[in-house]
């Protein structure tokens, strides 16, 4: 197999959570750019929905779907919908999460309960109706979206329970990956750093200045920066990684 090939996904079935917006967004692009037919899955549907019509010129097939990721019967109704259209699964990139601060000591459980739900439920939620498909067919990649948040305490925002939840999604990922790495099924992660999105966005400019200054490569990260380690896990490229967190950072966790 030519070294071209190894990231080839022509043939392929993706399936994209989160994939209307940031990281999701820049998923759903770069599997199709590597030939990828791909599901995109949104709460908003309508941002699934441009984000497939964007993929129009590169002969993929796509589908956008509503879900709300956290309710279990929506998730398997989504699964079901895929195997109905494609017949298969083979990549999902679970990428939907939520952010808020709060100091420790003032968090609401509500707060808690909200995040810990969109950001680390929903990962058990989709990954055991994905492995469930994928187990059966005995291959597929799973790639479950985390973040450095899941192995540093980063500053200056105070976001306990998003550090844990993210933490929780890499531990997670990484028992799934032990159980099934014998079924042909493969479970990583990617852990961005600081990525300019619409969670990020409402940032204050000090708050920025202080993450830049605190990344070696002195800026933070477009969606973009994380397409390459996407379509890597995606791939016959990493056919022999899993259980692994792949931090796309620009150095941060190096400081």
């Amino acid at each position: 197999m030519s070294e071209i090939n190894l990231f080839s996904l022509k043939k392929h079935i993706s399936l994209v959570t989160g994939g209307g917006n940031g990281i999701g967004a820049a998923s759903v692009r770069a599997l199709a750019q590597a030939g990828s037919d791909v599901v995109v899955a949104d709460i908003d549907i309508n941002s699934a929905k441009k984000i497939t019509k964007s993929l129009s010129d590169l002969g993929v097939r796509s589908m956008a779907i509503k879900v709300d990721v956290t309710k279990s019967f929506q998730v398997k109704k989504m699964l079901d919908n895929v195997l109905e259209t494609f017949g298969r699964l083979d990549i999902a990139v679970n990428s939907a999460g939520i952010g808020n601060r709060s100091p420790a000591e003032m968090l609401p459980e509500d707060s808690w309960d909200k995040l810990i739900n969109v950001n680390l439920k929903s990962i058990y939620l989709c990954n055991r109706e994905q492995g469930k498909i994928m187990l059966k067919q005995r291959s597929g990649s799973i790639i479950n979206i985390a973040s450095m948040s899941g192995k540093i305490v980063n500053r200056p925002q105070n976001h306990s329970h998003y550090n844990a939840s993210k933490a929780g999604v890499i531990q997670y990922s990484r028992s799934c990956a032990v159980e099934w790495a014998d079924r042909g099924v493969r479970v990583n992660t990617i852990s961005p750093g600081h990525t300019i999105t619409n969670m990020t966005a409402k940032s204050t400019t000090k708050m920025r200045e202080v993450w830049i200054s605190n990344t070696p490569m002195a800026r933070l990260a477009n969606p973009e920066d994380i397409q390459g380690a996407v379509v890597f896990l995606a791939s016959s490229a990493s056919a022999y990684v899993t259980g692994h967190d792949l931090v796309v950072d620009g150095g941060y966790t190096l400081w």
